[in-house]
């Protein structure tokens, strides 16, 4: 009898504690995604930077010139209209990773809770659960403004199509006019 109870005594344990690591897990596997989420937005980040810096120089440059270019008006206004659009993407992705990043730790946390929940304090049992929603929301904003960052950077790439179109069809025309070849 008594080795019997030992035994279940041992199953029970077991399937407690492979039930309590299983807990813990989801939490690591959100957490792996969140890391991913800042890797990716890292690099969005970085890329908008590097476009940021590309258009200052090209401004100066242009600014610079002594013989005015055609378009030349035109080509600062979209300059500038660059720079402010890159300059929303940027502060998007900014307040992106800080909820990323918040979210990591609260995913953290929420796996730190459930262990400590299942060995001492299982009157806190409600505490991992909160902390998961918490962090599952926190992802979830960072989401909505990557989706929103996303639209920003295809009204930027559209319009700069836009201008490099309307740049091809007036030296398109000035070299029909003239009987030169294009220079784009």
């Amino acid at each position: 009898m008594f080795p019997q109870l030992l035994h279940e005594l041992r199953e029970s344990t077991l399937s407690a504690a492979l039930a309590v690591l299983t807990s813990m897990i989801t939490p690591a596997l959100l957490l792996s995604a969140t890391g991913t989420f800042i890797i990716s937005t890292s690099a969005r980040l970085g890329r908008c930077m590097d476009r940021v810096r590309a258009l200052s120089v090209d401004m100066e440059r242009l600014l610079n010139e002594d013989h005015p270019e055609s378009l030349q008006a035109e080509r600062q206004n979209m300059m500038a209209a660059q720079v402010e659009l890159q300059s929303k993407r940027a502060q998007l992705l900014q307040r992106c990773l800080r909820l990323l990043y918040v979210a990591s730790g609260i995913f953290v946390a929420t796996s730190v809770a459930i262990g400590a929940a299942s060995i001492a304090f299982s009157h806190f049992s409600w505490v991992p659960l909160v902390l998961g929603i918490l962090g599952a929301c926190f992802l979830f904003y960072a989401t909505i403004l990557l989706i929103a960052e996303t639209a920003l950077s295809g009204a930027s790439l559209n319009s700069e199509i836009e201008f490099f179109n309307k740049l091809a069809a007036h030296h398109l025309s000035d070299s029909r006019e003239s009987g030169n070849r294009p220079s784009v």
